[in-house]
């Protein structure tokens, strides 16, 4: 049984929030140590101080805080400053987080002395702490971690999970050969319709319709690759959208999302977008490119077919076509009915390619 793809990708998004702190706690505990060494007591406050209590602790108490601030920024600050500037995302979100962990810091901390001395004593001492460039050296510390945290986050987002990951890990550091599943969808009558209503609002409706797709891409695993003007390209490895019928459900819920928001649609823009799609299956080589401006592309054979599939819809009046190699490879499923539309010569192609039309 597999996860939900939109609990793995919370997941994803969140992880590494904790992982950056719990870094930058190993590293100060680690400098903490160096200047202490067998003190028993911190020179500035006079707290006890314990190696073995503080490494735990802080790097315990940070994992949470990483994972706490992750935990915000996903479900609920991403969304509020979603239309401001990457410096001011940062500056704002950094704040909030500061005060956010000074609070904490001051109740982990009282909590934390509580262990050795009374709860009046505590409190004292934590005014002592406060008042001495030991604690602010910790605030200044800690903004600077929840700055990095969410520049990390903001550029992740840009990039896209699935693409900053492996350019991180260097996934296509090295040419890769692997099989992947291509979706290429475009808008019908995409220029009538910018004539219509306006580049303006033609191009709101562009990022609407982008990003009603959003969450049909990631329920199916699928990997958005590229925006063209009006088309999408979606892009699955063999195995995940394979799963289920994962590829084909995408479309399919696509079109639900679109048909359950007509009448959004025709009152914000005076139109409903309808759009087609083209599938098939082949081999690609991936790899990273570019000097100035990197990028991880695909190569091979299978997306100038995938395309050209996609501009036979028109053509045989369908919304969806699919190449024969991919349909045999597909799960047998009642959600779906498949029709031959016959062996075309494709534009560019030497062999024949047999297209079959879905229903839903």
């Amino acid at each position: 049984m597999m996860i939900q793809p939109k609990y793995i990708r919370y997941v994803k998004q969140i992880l590494p929030f904790g992982i950056i702190w719990l870094l930058f706690a190993f590293i100060y505990t680690l400098l903490e140590y160096g200047l202490l060494g067998d003190l028993k007591s911190y020179p500035t406050t006079g707290n006890v101080y314990n190696f073995e209590q503080s490494f735990v602790f802080t790097l315990s108490f940070s994992f949470f805080i990483g994972l706490l601030q992750g935990i915000i920024e996903i479900s609920w600050m991403r969304e509020r400053f979603e239309r401001s500037t990457l410096g001011v995302k940062i500056i704002l979100k950094s704040s909030i987080y500061l005060l956010l962990v000074i609070i904490i810091i001051i109740f982990m901390t009282i909590l934390n002395n509580v262990l050795y001395v009374d709860e009046t004593t505590a409190i004292n001492d934590l005014k002592d702490f406060m008042s001495v460039f030991a604690f602010w050296s910790i605030v200044i510390f800690v903004s600077v971690i929840s700055g990095i945290a969410v520049f990390f986050s903001e550029v992740s987002e840009y990039f896209g999970d699935g693409v900053f990951y492996n350019f991180f890990f260097g996934k296509y550091h090295q040419p890769v050969q692997e099989k992947r599943i291509f979706m290429f969808l475009d808008m019908k009558s995409s220029t009538t319709i910018a004539e219509e209503i306006g580049h303006k609002r033609y191009f709101d409706l562009i990022k609407e319709y982008y990003a009603d797709m959003t969450d049909a891409v990631v329920e199916t695993f699928g990997e958005i690759y590229q925006y063209v003007g009006d088309e999408i390209v979606v892009s699955w490895p063999a195995k995940k959208g394979l799963y289920q019928n994962n590829c084909l459900v995408c479309f399919d819920k696509i079109s639900s999302i679109f048909e359950n928001r007509k009448t959004h649609y025709v009152a914000l823009y005076g139109v409903a977008p309808e759009f087609k799609a083209g599938f098939h299956i082949g081999e690609v080589t991936s790899g990273e490119i570019g000097i100035v401006k990197r990028d991880i592309i695909y190569t091979g054979d299978v997306l100038n077919t995938t395309a050209r599939i996609q501009g036979k819809c028109n053509e045989y009046d369908a919304k969806l076509l699919l190449s024969e190699e991919l349909l045999k490879e597909l799960t047998t499923t009642t959600t779906f009915t498949f029709t031959k539309i016959g062996k075309l010569l494709l534009r560019g192609k030497k062999e024949m390619v047999q297209l079959y039309r879905a229903d839903f």
